[in-house]
């Protein structure tokens, strides 16, 4: 609060300066509640990857999610309307998660169509993974609908591979026409290949198949 000035008449003066130059809120309080809702949601999104990746969905009830994060299922429903929203970011989270393992596993690949092969290649040793493999594979086509799924699939990984393919024909590396379809096309490959290595005896052997079946078709598109 101001103080007031020094002359024989303060009250008014005093009053007058601090309606018409309040002091400024303090924003600590903000502060500690958006950080509150922040470490609920990531309780609530780390629980979900916990249990969505070791009992399934289906065989995961709000209840135990609420309990595992350590809050009400109230206040799960305040972050997330119904157990498939909470799924949905957990799907999110592990595809991110994904997404940055492939991009590192590319990093120093010597050309761009290795650095797609490589990218491709992190993604299906991320499905040997059984957490990852029941949360991105098996789970979220049904959870999310197919629609959806597609969505968020193409919202992570299509525009990356649309640039890499893009620079793979600049540099004369591979030749292709239409960089967003055969994206859309190699997504699909992989979708599919993760399927088959979450449903095979031998996954690991399955995950190689799959990885020489992409590079092929990777080699197909060279430029000629």
């Amino acid at each position: 609060m101001h103080k007031a000035r020094s002359t024989g008449y303060t009250g008014h003066v005093a009053a007058a300066e601090f309606t018409a130059n309040p002091p400024p809120e303090p924003d600590e309080p903000h502060s500690l509640r958006a950080e509150q809702v922040a470490q609920t949601r990531a309780a609530l999104v780390t629980a979900g990857r916990q249990l969505f990746g070791s009992r399934g969905f289906a065989a995961t009830s709000v209840d135990d999610l609420a309990r595992r994060a350590r809050v009400t299922t109230g206040a799960l429903y305040h972050h997330f309307s119904t157990k498939a929203n909470l799924f949905e970011a957990v799907f999110m989270a592990a595809h991110d998660e994904i997404l940055t393992q492939a991009a590192k596993a590319a990093n120093d690949a010597p050309t761009d169509v290795e650095f797609l092969a490589r990218g491709f290649d992190a993604f299906l040793d991320a499905v040997l993974k059984p957490d990852l493999a029941r949360i991105v594979v098996i789970d979220a086509p049904a959870v999310l609908g197919l629609a959806r799924y597609t969505e968020l699939d193409e919202q992570y990984a299509f525009a990356s591979i649309v640039t890499a393919l893009k620079a793979a024909a600049d540099s004369g590396q591979l030749a292709v026409a239409d960089p967003q379809t055969l994206a859309r096309l190699l997504l699909g490959a992989l979708t599919r290949g993760a399927m088959l290595i979450t449903n095979s005896v031998e996954p690991a052997r399955t995950r190689d198949e799959v990885s020489a079946a992409v590079r092929a078709m990777l080699a197909g598109f060279a430029a000629r």
